[in-house]
């Protein structure tokens, strides 16, 4: 199907999916144009403004209307469709017959936040536009904090303000609706196998999951088939299975040696700008969690190393906590801080699986929630255990548990801690 021949008679109709705001265009231009060139994102507006009349569907066209309106050629629309396709803007179905039919169906960009936040997107646009440029466009869609100490929310309800009534009819309307990143068939799979001698796989090496996580990782890390194949030989073992976690470090040390130690990871990043506390709080409790919010996850453990630079098994842990289970990068320096300080310095896996699970369903995204619901769980516990036994040790609990770490009464001992705490990251 990938070698269907586009010709100007073949029919299409634009299927809208989603609603597309002022908002939405600015990100076009401004996120996605960088990455799939202004041909696609004309021809995205071209198909948009198709249904401007129609609203849902638009009436019939042939290609040679686009043709006419882009000044374009068809194989330049054609490509231009495929970027709008691999970057979930558009989706293309194809009807075979004497005059060929297609159906485009439309999908929203991603917002600025889900944008800057994409483990791929915002990393090829850093690449695409350098760090200049990148800088000045993140500045662009921060969202100027508002400091509400002091304030009360004294909002109403809707329950407190309206009647409730009987809903009189249900109908169907357009929502807001995006298309998850599709990246199947990016590796040529046969000619890996191929590639690979006849004793070392078998019909259960490459099932669904390795394939897609194998296409996942020559995303990231940039691989080609041949590169995977050479990969592949170092982690399969006797019985054609391919060891998951190994095959995650060859391809990270392979982008490593390739790129002077630099890695494409999530355990760089920060806390995102509009999920820190607003800029201004100089107390103790906000300069803790000025480090939690500006110091990212890897440099965060390597100054809990005393310089040293995380393990393999401490990064596995991290970039678990970041892409498995998609907690904040402040949300996880709270976490390993936390583990850390209850439980006598190590990093226990099945400790941290569990609170990061709890805290994902919670929607914890800031380190503020993350510091208030630590201290609520290890209350919680501790009265538990006392309650058990009246004579059990308290467990030893972080420093910004301590309700007086406002104030100048902390014993010498916690002042010194946090001292110590802060001193890390200067």
């Amino acid at each position: 199907m990938n070698n269907i021949n586009l010709l100007p008679a073949d029919k299409y109709k634009v299927v809208n999916k989603t609603i597309l705001t002022s908002e939405d265009h600015k990100n076009l231009i401004s996120l996605y144009e960088p990455i799939i060139g202004s041909s696609a994102v004309s021809l995205y507006l071209t198909l948009w403004r198709d249904l401007e009349k129609y609203k849902n569907l638009s009436l019939e066209y042939n290609h040679h209307h686009l043709m006419t309106i882009l000044k374009s050629d068809l194989n330049s629309i054609k490509k231009a469709r495929e970027a709008l396709e691999a970057m979930g803007l558009i989706k293309t179905f194809y009807k075979e017959s004497i005059t060929s039919e297609y159906i485009y169906e439309l999908y929203s960009p991603l917002s600025a936040k889900e944008f800057f936040n994409h483990p791929i997107f915002n990393i090829v646009l850093y690449n695409n536009i350098g760090k200049f440029e990148y800088d000045i466009l993140k500045k662009e869609y921060e969202i100027e904090k508002v400091d509400l100490t002091g304030f009360s929310d004294i909002s109403k309800s809707l329950d407190e303000t309206f009647k409730s009534v009987s809903v009189v009819e249900n109908f169907d309307t357009n929502e807001r609706t995006t298309l998850d990143l599709n990246l199947q068939n990016k590796l040529d799979f046969e000619f890996i196998v191929s590639a690979l001698p006849k004793n070392m796989v078998n019909e259960r090496t490459f099932n669904k999951r390795v394939r897609e996580l194998l296409n996942n990782l020559a995303f990231i890390y940039n691989l080609d088939s041949l590169k995977v194949s050479e990969l592949l030989r170092t982690v399969i073992n006797e019985k054609g299975y391919i060891n998951k976690e190994d095959l995650r470090i060859a391809a990270r040390k392979y982008y490593q040696y390739s790129n002077t130690g630099k890695l494409p990871t999530l355990v760089y990043r920060t806390q995102p700008d509009y999920l820190k506390t607003p800029v201004g709080d100089n107390s103790k409790r906000g300069k803790i969690i000025g480090v939690f919010e500006n110091t990212s996850p890897y440099n965060f453990l390597k100054n809990k190393n005393k310089g040293s630079n995380p393990t393999p098994r401490e990064l596995k842990i991290l970039e678990s906590l970041l892409i498995d289970v998609g907690l904040k990068p402040a949300v996880v320096n709270v976490l390993i801080d936390y583990v850390l300080r209850t439980n006598n310095n190590k990093l226990s896996l099945p400790l941290i699986e569990t609170i990061a699970t709890h805290w994902k369903r919670e929607g914890i995204e800031t380190a503020v929630e993350a510091m208030n619901l630590a201290e609520k769980q290890n209350k919680k516990y501790t009265k538990k255990m006392h309650d058990i036994n009246p004579k059990v040790k308290v467990i030893e609990k972080p420093i910004w548990f301590n309700e007086n770490i406002e104030k100048e009464t902390i014993t010498k001992e916690e002042s010194e801690e946090l001292e110590e705490l802060l001193s890390e990251f200067r």
